[in-house]
């Protein structure tokens, strides 16, 4: 028999002492290299070495002499062949590993979550802000204002040049005196400050507020604006940036232009020929550098009789001066609310795009780590959709975990599955060469048979178990009917059912199709994988009943046997892997014990349960087994 030496767990068999002699180690023949020096069966081409200066070196080629019988036979020298020297090729420079690239990691301000955040913010508060500065209709409610005092104003005043300025011609006409009006308007405007001319129903103007007549001629009077108060460095900075951003908009362009010619009649404006017609006339011009010029035009009536028209004008200025102050009081609570808006938005960034930044980092630590020190940080306090990722992340990579430690698993159970048969195919293709009885040789030739057969059903399970996992994932599932495959499987095993075989009966609801949703194809496997096993178990003339029925949304589905039950100790352990815990009397390596594993595997990929239990009398004792699948129902 073979001999067998265990190096770190491998096994690898050796010749015997009787048999070394004839598997001698081969030693190189007489030449000039070194004597005993060994040499293997395959021989890789050494690299070419450079030889020392002045030293013109070439090795012999060398070939294996075989011995022609045992008796130790003196060695032939075998000369080398002069042959022509082999340009040895250049070799290739090695590759340089490419370098991975890692995520480079953000700051805060080039975080593009946190220009994005920043962006809605700060639109969401610009936009208001914009239509409040620009939009016109609180610039036009104002100058409305203005007007409606104005015409207020021109009424009071057209009263009273109709009561004080008004004299009676011999005639019976009523006209307006030009100095008493001119006087009475002087005396009205001096509180208001309003530029007040009075136009005759021919179109001449008699009497202008801001002329006065003196010993060298007639004198323009322009009012000076009142003193503004000081302002800050702020609202003066704020001021500028309001006036830099006025000039880009239109504003007072919109109006036309207000001129004055030499000699003013009536028909340089269209509001004093409104109000000659009897209607009372306004109008907004604009005078120049942004000013408004507003301008009523009142009839001055007697017994409504029209005398002449009130033409009142004023600038604008107070207008201009309430839409700046709004408008930089907008701009003020608008910075505020601004430097608000960008503060909350880093703050909600922050909870944001750092602890993603975080758990990004963390996963990239976990590819590049060689070990499992690296782990990902648990946010799950936070109770949000980031916590959410982070206990996804890490579930993610502790089954990663679990699936890489049960492939080490699956392969570390492989190799010792597959070692065993061959262990011994070797020990008997070792020893059938040594024997020379024809018995002993079929006895020996048998086991080999068996162990190949053993083999290859070992790798068939293997393989089988390999793929389920794939096939489950890209499967196409569909509403899969128990009560017919279950039924199937019953009519199948009636019709080879012979004498002293146990019997397979189905137990199940008559108005119900049991349906679940799944692959049909690897449900069946399931279920012949249990029925094949309660039957291997069950005695002679048993009785292997297939019960299935609805249980609050879910399908139970037992399988049942007469046999000799399972050890308490063993109720999980039945599942793992290659084991097996065969009857009495059952030949040796006929199953591979993966069936029950690819079993449970199948049904949890249809996210149900596979358990194992004992069937017991009313005096505790086991009468036989029972395996119950739980799925969901649909």
């Amino acid at each position: 028999m073979a001999e067998t030496i265990r190096d770190s767990g491998r096994v690898e068999p050796t010749l015997g002492s009787s048999q070394r002699a004839a598997h001698a180690e081969f030693r190189l023949p007489e030449s000039e290299s070194k004597p005993g020096t060994i040499i293997s069966f395959f021989r890789r081409k050494p690299k070419p070495v450079p030889a020392p200066a002045g030293e013109n070196r070439r090795e012999p080629q060398m070939r294996r002499v075989e011995a022609p019988a045992p008796r130790a036979a003196p060695v032939a020298k075998v000369a080398p062949k002069p042959e022509r020297p082999a340009k040895s090729k250049p070799e290739p420079a090695p590759e340089k590993p490419r370098a991975k690239s890692t995520p480079a990691r953000r700051s805060l301000w080039m975080s593009p979550i946190t220009r994005r955040i920043l962006l809605l913010n700060v639109m969401a508060l610009a936009i208001p802000v914009f239509g409040l500065l620009y939009l016109p209709t609180y610039r036009d409610s104002l100058i409305q204002s203005e007007l409606e005092l104005l015409k207020t104003e021109g009424e009071l005043f057209s009263g009273a040049l109709a009561s004080s300025g008004v004299v009676t011609d011999p005639d019976g006409s009523e006209r307006l005196q030009p100095d008493t009006s001119r006087q009475t308007i002087r005396r009205l405007v001096d509180v208001s400050k309003t530029r007040a001319r009075l136009f005759l129903p021919n179109g001449t103007l008699i009497a202008d507020s801001f002329l006065l007549s003196g010993p060298g001629g007639i004198l323009l009077i322009e009012p000076l604006p009142p003193p503004e108060p000081p302002e800050g460095p702020i609202l003066a900075a704020l001021g500028g940036a309001y006036d830099w951003l006025l000039g880009r908009f239109p504003t007072s362009d919109l109006y036309p232009p207000y001129g004055e010619s030499a000699v003013q009649v009536a028909d340089d404006y269209q509001e004093v020929q409104q109000a000659l017609g009897g209607d009372t006339g306004t109008f907004v011009r604009s005078g120049g550098d942004g000013a408004l010029v507003l301008s009523v035009a009142v009839p001055v009536q007697r017994y409504r009789q029209v005398l002449g028209a009130l033409f009142l004008t004023k600038a604008g200025k107070g207008v201009e001066s309430t839409l700046r102050k709004t408008r930089l009081t907008i701009i003020a609570v608008s910075l505020v609310a601004l430097g608000i808006t960008v503060l909350a938005s880093l703050y909600l960034a922050s909870t944001i795009a750092l602890p993603i930044h975080r758990l990004a980092d963390a996963a990239d630590r976990v590819r590049r780590s060689k070990g499992r020190s690296a782990g990902i940080p648990d946010l799950s306090r936070r109770r949000d959709e980031i916590g959410d990722l982070s206990g996804a992340l890490r579930d993610m990579t502790e089954a990663v975990w679990r699936r890489m430690d049960a492939i080490e698993r699956f392969a570390a159970d492989v190799a010792h599955e597959i070692k065993n048969p061959l262990t011994s195919l070797r020990s008997a293709v070792e020893t059938v060469a040594r024997v020379e009885d024809p018995q002993q040789q079929r006895k020996l030739m048998g086991i080999i048979l068996d162990d190949v057969q053993r083999l290859d059903r070992l790798i068939s399970d293997i393989s089988d178990a390999s793929r389920v996992d794939a096939e489950m994932s890209r499967a196409e599932t569909s509403k899969v009917k128990i009560h017919d495959l279950i039924s199937a499987l019953v009519d199948i095993h009636s019709v080879t059912d012979g004498d002293g075989k146990p019997k397979v009966v189905a137990d199940l609801p008559p108005a119900d199709d049991l349906t679940v949703l799944g692959a049909e194809g690897r449900l069946g496997q399931v279920f012949r994988n249990l029925l094949t096993n309660a039957l291997s178990f069950s005695p002679r003339n048993g009785t292997v009943t297939l019960r299935a029925r609805r249980d609050r949304g879910r399908i139970v589905i037992q399988v049942e046997d007469e046999g000799p039950g399972i050890p308490e100790d063993k109720l999980k352990a039945i599942f793992d892997r290659f084991y097996t815990e065969r009857p009495e009397g059952e030949k040796f390596g006929t199953h591979s014990g993966l069936g029950l594993s690819i079993s449970q595997q199948i049904v949890e990929a249809h996210n149900g349960t596979l358990t194992a239990s004992n069937r017991r009398d009313r005096a505790s004792r086991v009468i036989g087994a029972r395996f119950t699948i739980d799925l969901p129902a649909i």
